[in-house]
């Protein structure tokens, strides 16, 4: 398990860089694919909940450092969010398009409904996220649910890297 996780939040880490990075250049209405999101949510499904609270742990300590929110804003969302994931492990059968979309699209409102709740609590302190309302929302949750697909695809390369022994 330890080794799956020091994977995932390689892996999660690389392409925060990418999206802060590269993908920052290339934005539609505002909006960039949360790839790293889309590996915590590969990486809890496979391997199940402490995988994924430990890698959505590190893999959000690492975003806070490159985010302007406040330190722990992501740690704690993407713990959550990891657990969850990882809570539905074995319930249904990994195939290579619905499953995938529907669960980074699940993981992108749940992220987003989480940072509205703290930020409705925490106003001064957490950032408010593009509500509902706005076009950024939504072109993030139609980019990250339509990458999704290729994104597990190409994660399922690496099997032995990020995915425990008896889910290959």
């Amino acid at each position: 398990m330890i080794k799956n996780c020091i994977w995932a939040v390689i892996f999660s880490t690389i392409a925060a860089l990418l999206q802060s990075v590269l993908l920052y250049r290339l934005t539609i209405y505002g909006a960039v694919p949360d790839i790293s999101l889309g590996i915590l949510v590969f990486s809890a499904y496979v391997n199940g909940t402490m995988s994924g609270q430990v890698t959505g742990f590190f893999s959000g300590l690492f975003y806070d450092f490159l985010s302007i929110s406040p330190m722990g804003l992501y740690t704690f969302v993407r713990t959550v969010i990891g657990a969850l994931g990882g809570l539905l492990r074995g319930l249904f059968f990994l195939d290579k398009v619905v499953l995938p979309m529907l669960l980074c699209a699940s993981a992108t409102i749940f992220k987003a409904l989480l940072i509205f709740g703290l930020h409705f609590f925490f106003s001064g302190i957490v950032p408010v996220y593009p509500s509902l309302t706005t076009p950024v929302f939504w072109v993030e949750l139609l980019l990250n649910t339509l990458l999704a697909p290729f994104l597990f695809g190409f994660l399922k390369l690496f099997k032995p890297l990020l995915m425990t022994e008896e889910k290959k």
